[in-house]
């Protein structure tokens, strides 16, 4: 089986130099791996639209036929559900590393991602890992909890890592990165 692309999903304002998704691009860089690592890039990332949205992740996975793995984080995440539940082009995934989802449905979220709600409950057609923290200000993790199940997803327990991104402290998290190496070895 061929080695897959990794699509990266940021969520809501992209994810900024010091947020582990970018150090891994970075990382890959370095190494000279860039090839098959790719940031999906949003129209409007102040202003996001899941249509908009859901289009740009339709259009990265069409533009090549090799099997992709996502790695989501935050808004990110609720794309993947968004998409997977519409899309005819679902085979195309091997995987999805969810991280941090977003609560789109609770009310200030809600107010600023209109487009965002309801969050789709289908279960996810590949194999997936929803990683949460008890402590994430937009996600509690009894939601998150939810979300993993209906998604079918399995869920990881980060404990207390905040929103797991750069403000958590997490460099480069290489504990995701070995999330993401397992899921992309099964």
């Amino acid at each position: 089986m061929s080695s897959p692309r990794i699509l990266i999903l940021p969520g809501w304002q992209g994810s900024g130099p010091g947020h582990w998704q970018t150090l891994w691009q970075q990382q890959q860089q370095q190494q000279q791996q860039q090839q098959g690592w790719e940031r999906v890039e949003q129209h409007d990332w102040q202003r996001p639209l899941r249509g908009d949205w859901s289009i740009q992740l339709e259009e990265a996975l069409l533009a090549s036929e090799q099997p992709a793995v996502l790695v989501a984080h935050s808004l990110g995440c609720i794309l993947v559900a968004a998409w997977a539940s519409h899309s005819r082009h679902t085979a195309r995934v091997r995987a999805a590393l969810l991280v941090a989802p977003a609560d789109t449905e609770r009310s200030p979220i809600q107010a600023q991602l209109p487009s965002w709600s309801p969050i789709p409950r289908q279960g996810l057609p590949f194999p997936s890992v929803l990683v949460a923290s008890r402590n994430d200000p937009y996600c509690d993790f009894e939601r998150a909890r939810s979300l993993a199940q209906a998604w079918g997803s399995r869920l990881v327990d980060q404990g207390e890592a905040g929103h797991i991104n750069a403000d958590s402290g997490l460099g480069a998290w290489p504990q995701g990165l070995a999330l993401l190496q397992d899921l992309i070895k099964n």
